[in-house]
């Protein structure tokens, strides 16, 4: 390779090893399976290191990388970055993965608070069918409240079953957890509670109507998300047609990543092209968020 702003392929070699073995050795597990044979033969007892070759501390530490491999996720855009670098000989690539970074990061940050909102009305649906069932069996609403276990409602929930099992204010208690997105169904819970508390209402029929509510609800945000799956897949696979060709002209030996990133009129195209792409992603988005009522 020649030229200024060549990459040398040595640091881009390093670089793509060093990445890949990362993200190898952070989804590994080694040895799984010994450790779940000796569990089975030691009658569940305390297993030591799955080989003589494996410090004390390596389980440990190989915990600790898988979790943060988890957590930044969005970092493997650069060994791939630095893989396209390296084939395309130049810097560009590696430049366009770092600016990738934050993006990706935004993107399944997104995901993530929108498996936790789900998680929440997940729990908040358990907790009104326990606690109904428990007004049912017999026991007084402030018992049964206490005794709900909500334990996918986190560490907030800690103060409504205190609340009512010391007389402090439940509706009050329920309206704060029911803040955080996802449990926004606990004002609801709270309105039953107050009116059959105050008024003497059946606190059991007022939790099953908020829990048929949140059920209902979640089955058709879940129908519209299995309708609109075709949608995405097609955009999808027409968003990767581009890579598809660029493989293919590689395969061939025209070198297009060469023309692209080497030329004017590649840059050009290059930039255009990605300019298109991103314009149809985005349009395709709104078509299927707009279709989908908001749903992502």
């Amino acid at each position: 390779m020649t030229g200024a702003g060549v990459v040398p392929q040595a640091a881009l070699a390093c670089a793509v090893v060093l990445g890949a073995a990362a993200v190898a050795w952070s989804l590994s597990r080694p040895g799984q399976e010994v450790r779940r044979a000796r569990l089975l033969f030691a009658g569940g007892g305390t297993v030591g290191p799955s080989g003589p070759w494996m410090p004390p501390w390596s389980g440990e530490w190989t915990a600790r990388l898988r979790s943060s491999a988890r957590e930044r996720r969005e970092l493997a855009c650069l060994p791939v970055g630095c893989a396209v670098a390296l084939w395309g000989e130049s810097f560009l690539p590696l430049l366009v993965a770092a600016v990738a970074v934050p993006l990706v990061r935004r993107g399944l940050s997104a995901r993530a608070a929108a498996r936790e909102r789900e998680r929440w009305e997940a729990a908040v649906i358990e907790l009104c069918g326990e606690v109904a069932g428990e007004l049912r069996a017999g026991r007084q609403p402030h018992e049964a409240l206490a005794m709900a276990s909500a334990g996918g409602l986190g560490e907030q929930w800690a103060a409504v079953p205190a609340a009512a099992r010391f007389g402090g204010d439940v509706p009050e208690a329920l309206r704060s957890v029911g803040r955080r997105p996802g449990a926004e169904g606990l004002n609801g819970v709270a309105a039953c509670w107050q009116v059959a508390v105050d008024g003497g209402a059946g606190l059991a029929a007022g939790l099953d109507k908020v829990a048929g509510a949140l059920s209902a609800e979640r089955d058709q945000r879940e129908e519209l998300r299995a309708q609109l799956a075709g949608t995405r897949s097609t955009a999808a696979m027409l968003a990767l047609l581009p890579v598809l060709a660029l493989l293919m002209g590689g395969a061939l030996g025209a070198e297009p990543l060469r023309v692209l990133l080497h030329t004017v009129p590649g840059l050009a195209c290059l930039v255009l092209g990605g300019l298109l792409e991103w314009a149809g992603l985005m349009w395709t988005r709104r078509i299927v968020r707009a279709a989908g009522g908001g749903v992502a």
